[in-house]
């Protein structure tokens, strides 16, 4: 979707790359702080109720691409620890991050793949964030099984976080569809508009 965008605007390919390189910066920038927000307002249970750093790399995932989507999810949680680790309170823990990090990558892939049909019919955003979720949970699931006898993140308790975070993965049913549709709607109205003007 941004692509349309920014093909509409005749931006070269140096551009188009700065522009969603720079995109892409924000999206993790707001995947870092807003878990902080959730944490400090809904307490350390808030983070895991709700997934809001997984919020921002779908919806940054569905606007730019699977290639965008896979940097954001590994930065995003990588980015998180270094920050708050720093701060004196590593989010996500050290034993959760390589699980969050792949689990996110799952999700900014699998997301991503959807952008092309997103940018022609916004609606495609529904089966991307819920393709992204049941992949992407089920990813987490797995490797904590797989990696059972060397990882203090034990399938249960892979099970346990998953099923906490139901009222999250509504969240981003709603919201990641609803922000793209909107943004399409702007688009497609902007483009009529340059239309008009033309004629």
């Amino acid at each position: 979707m941004i692509d349309k965008v920014l093909t509409m605007n005749g931006c070269s390919a140096r551009s188009k790359i700065a522009v969603k390189s720079l995109i892409t910066v924000c999206i993790i920038a707001l995947g870092v702080a807003l878990p902080q927000v959730f944490h400090i307002v809904l307490g350390q249970e808030g983070g895991a109720v709700y997934l809001p750093m997984y919020l921002p790399v779908l919806l940054g995932a569905c606007l730019l691409g699977a290639r965008y989507g896979a940097a954001m999810g590994i930065m995003s949680p990588l980015v998180s620890f270094v920050v708050t680790s720093l701060a004196g309170e590593a989010m996500p823990a050290l034993g959760r991050l390589p699980f969050m990090m792949f689990e996110l990558l799952v999700f900014g892939v699998v997301a991503g793949l959807f952008a092309t049909g997103i940018a022609r019919r916004s609606y495609l955003a529904f089966a991307a964030v819920i393709s992204a979720q049941i992949l992407g949970r089920g990813s987490f699931i797995i490797a904590s099984w797989l990696l059972s006898g060397v990882s203090s993140v034990a399938p249960s308790m892979a099970v346990n976080q998953v099923t906490a975070g139901w009222p999250g993965l509504l969240i981003q049913i709603v919201a990641v569809p609803a922000i793209v549709m909107i943004l399409g709607r702007v688009i497609k109205d902007s483009a009529d508009d340059r239309s008009e003007t033309r004629v």
